[in-house]
């Protein structure tokens, strides 16, 4: 009977995987005739003034194509001094910004949660306030010392770029487990300054180049402030030469255009190499 039955399943089985099977419905992705639509619009907008910039830079008083413009920029006056101002004014910027936001959104996460709103809220007024109003303030309540210096502008381009330094530190430390490891950091007898370079800082590091880069181009960017402030940065020296030839100024503002998005490329491909190498060696192990 057992060897009976046996044959009964075995031959049960074989009719089943002979048996024709029904087709697996498998959804093919479409790519959406708006989604190109919108692709193209959009790139369209962006991508058009560039080149119209770029055409006009690589253009001599004739039309003709020549690199003029680019070569003359260096040796232009008032171009250096506005660069290495701008330079300066960018890395102390950049310094502060990161001295001040970090610690405070880290002690916010940990202590403060409820307070987030608050914070959120205060960090978004500088886009609300008119950068006019607020140097005008600036200048009008400052020490005298202070005012003379153009580091002063530092200061300012602090507050202003606050709201995307703080939501790029509020993504990244949203985006991990911010309170368990600063638990286990610390019950392993490891100090706050230890918890904060060895733990909390590498876990930042995206949204911590995020926040520097939105900063630097905040900097090179503005004009406002400068103008008032009575200084000659990038953007103040680009308006003031521009009356004299068109298309060095243009040169330096693509300059600085093309400038940006090579460093920022830079920096995302510093970033994915140190995530490789991390990956590897946890690997590794």
């Amino acid at each position: 009977m057992a060897t009976i039955g046996a044959a009964m399943s075995a031959e049960f089985m074989m009719e089943e995987a002979l048996a024709p099977q029904a087709p697996v419905n498998r959804r093919r992705p479409r790519f959406r005739t708006w989604r190109l639509i919108v692709m193209l619009l959009a790139g369209a907008y962006f991508l058009l003034p560039i080149y119209a910039g770029l055409k006009f830079a690589l253009e001599n008083d004739a039309g003709h194509f020549s690199f003029f413009a680019v070569k003359a920029l260096p040796t232009e006056p008032g171009f250096g001094a506005a660069f290495w101002l701008s330079m300066r004014l960018s890395l102390v910027t950049v310094v502060l910004s990161m001295v001040l936001m970090v610690p405070t959104t880290i002690y916010v996460h940990l202590r403060l949660p409820k307070v987030r709103r608050v914070v959120e809220f205060i960090t978004i007024l500088p886009i609300v306030i008119p950068p006019i109003i607020l140097i005008t303030g600036v200048l009008g309540s400052y020490p005298l010392w202070l005012k003379a210096s153009p580091y002063l502008l530092s200061l300012v381009y602090v507050i202003l770029a606050m709201p995307f330094v703080y939501r790029s530190l509020d993504a990244g430390l949203s985006s991990i487990d911010l309170k368990t490891l600063v638990e286990a950091s610390r019950s392993l007898g490891g100090s706050w300054f230890a918890t904060m370079r060895r733990v909390i800082l590498p876990n930042l590091r995206p949204a911590l180049l995020s926040a520097m880069v939105l900063s630097l181009a905040l900097v090179l960017g503005e004009f406002t402030m400068a103008s008032l402030d009575l200084w000659e940065t990038i953007p103040v020296w680009i308006v003031n030469f521009q009356q004299q030839d068109g298309h060095v100024t243009v040169a330096a503002s693509m300059l600085g255009l093309i400038g940006s998005w090579v460093l920022l490329t830079l920096i995302v491909s510093l970033d994915r190499s140190q995530s490789r190498r991390s990956l590897r060696k946890t690997g590794g192990l």
